[in-house]
């Protein structure tokens, strides 16, 4: 799978048009791409060969890792050596469960700052092994930029580390989900390994295995044997070699059925009152629009994210009705296989008053819409991805939990 342009917009020029209330011309400040490539380290997720994965055991040595954080600074097993438990967690940004224990780590980081304990986190996912089916419940991927924005976003008081590019390390441990936690005495011999605790909803749990496996290994005391080695419960680790998947699944995308309709303004307007039980997101949009066609296929790839729950994306094309064939050339070239409309009439301004004075005719214009058609999201010229997705996952009506 081709890196996707997930959560940013390639800058654009916009050229001067001769529209007056209804131009596409009207944008906002374009997201800065994300840099890849830092001062130490430049990310190559890739597909590999499959590879064993260890199994470690209580008493087995700490395998050694030298791996990237966010800022592509490279840590290691002995830049630890000063503390007395290691605590490695292996997680990622999109997993639910993963996302459900973020604060109770944060929180346990804070309550043993000053004690000679180390936490370090470890994304072991290739982000090429991800679909954006498997999104769903987040608003980022698993790339090296995207653990920076998940890290900044969140306070992160640990090094992240990424071993998304042939899991070089990670085999090596063998986490089963993310999260899954391994805690190391002060000769890095390992003294538990599992969940974090048995809870996985936010406020029900309060690290409780985790807590317990750090203060008897602070003491010096082992874990009793039923309860030093728990499953842990989470996402699967996508590792690399599972990229024949997502390749097989994004070109079955790529072969779905892509229709436009056309849509009348009486048509518009039942749309916007959206009677269904989902979240709308509707896209106005032209062929003819520089920054609509440049952002397209970011909505596409939000269908395929929150498709599977309760959401649903509709492109409505602003071209005028003898441009059926060109727009839905362009759709098809997008792989928009979803809901399109094209407006079935040539008076621009009825289309601008059913959906509101709020809009002032210029394209694009992106709307979330809750049932009953209360707009709860306005991106009036092009959108801001990442901003729009967190609006999307951080409605109450999806979320980012089970």
């Amino acid at each position: 799978m081709n890196k996707p342009n997930r959560n940013r917009i390639l800058p654009f020029v916009l050229l001067a048009s001769g529209f007056l209330f209804f131009r596409c011309g009207k944008t906002t400040e374009p997201e800065v791409q994300m840099e890849e490539t830092t001062a130490t380290y430049v990310a190559n997720p890739q597909a590999v060969a499959e590879k064993p994965i260890a199994k470690l055991a209580i008493g087995n040595q700490a395998p050694p890792f030298n791996l990237p954080d966010v800022d592509g600074k490279f840590h290691t097993l002995e830049d630890f050596a000063d503390k007395d438990v290691l605590v490695i967690n292996f997680t990622c940004n999109h997993c639910p469960t993963a996302q459900a224990y973020e604060d109770r780590y944060i929180g346990l980081v804070n309550e043993y700052e000053g004690k000679s304990v180390a936490f370090v986190a470890i994304s072991p996912n290739s982000p090429i092994a991800v679909l954006p089916e498997e999104l769903g419940y987040t608003d980022l991927g698993d790339f090296h930029e995207e653990m920076k924005i998940r890290a900044e976003a969140k306070g992160y008081n640990f090094p992240y580390l990424y071993d998304g590019d042939t899991h070089e390390f990670s085999t090596a441990y063998g986490p089963t989900a993310t999260p899954h936690v391994f805690v190391f005495d002060k000769s890095r011999k390992l003294a538990y390994s599992g969940r974090i605790d048995a809870k996985e909803k936010p406020g029900t749990g309060n690290s409780e295995d985790l807590r317990a496996a750090i203060e008897a290994t602070l003491k010096g005391e082992p874990l009793p044997a039923e309860s030093a080695q728990t499953p842990a419960f989470g996402c699967s680790i996508k590792w690399a070699w599972k990229n024949e998947y997502t390749i097989k699944t994004n070109e079955e995308w790529k072969k779905r059925e892509v229709s436009l309709e056309k849509l009348s303004p009486a048509g518009l307007a039942g749309l916007l009152k959206n009677d269904s039980d989902k979240l709308l997101l509707v896209n106005f949009w032209a062929t003819w629009c520089g920054p609509c066609i440049i952002e397209y296929p970011e909505f596409v790839t939000m269908q395929r994210m929150y498709g599977a729950r309760d959401f649903q994306f509709v492109s409505v094309s602003m071209d005028a009705p003898d441009q059926q064939e060109k727009a839905l050339k362009f759709l098809k070239s997008k792989a928009s296989a979803l809901p399109n409309y094209l407006m079935d009439t040539e008076d621009k301004y009825e289309v601008i008053k059913v959906v509101g004075s709020d809009w002032d005719g210029s394209l694009p214009i992106t709307l979330l819409i809750e049932p009953g058609g209360k707009v709860a999201y306005r991106a009036p010229g092009t959108i801001d991805a990442l901003e729009l997705k967190r609006a999307i996952v951080d409605h109450p009506m999806i979320g980012r939990y089970y």
